[in-house]
């Protein structure tokens, strides 16, 4: 087995975007300006899910399309490097558009049904 398991950082990806989400429900966007706790929270979940997907082995990202690798690993360096300016508009519509699909998409490369 190699170092990293593509399958477990695909499960990995699919329980920190749950979890995201699953954070920003009943929320606002206003709430990442006032409540520091969730805007750190909702920061550190995306980096995890960035880091993953770094980690993630180049023939099974060139397999799995559905997922865009490269843009949620830029997501990561860009939470990491630039903390001090994070744009949360962006940060918003990620977890309100793009998670979402990122869900169904790790859940298809999974073989998971809707629950």
């Amino acid at each position: 087995m190699s170092r990293h398991d593509d399958r477990v950082i695909t499960r990995q990806i699919l329980d920190h975007a749950q979890e995201a989400i699953e954070l920003a429900k009943d929320k606002s966007r206003r709430d990442l300006d006032t409540d520091r706790v969730l805007s750190l929270a909702l920061t550190r979940l995306l980096e995890i899910i960035g880091e993953a997907a770094s980690r993630a082995s180049p023939g099974y990202q060139a397999a799995h399309t559905t997922v865009p690798w490269a843009q949620i690993v830029a997501l990561r360096n860009r939470l990491i490097h630039g903390y001090d300016i994070i744009d949360f508009d962006m940060m918003w519509e990620i977890i309100q558009h793009d998670l979402p699909e990122l869900v169904i998409a790790t859940k298809t490369i999974l073989g998971i049904g809707e629950e």
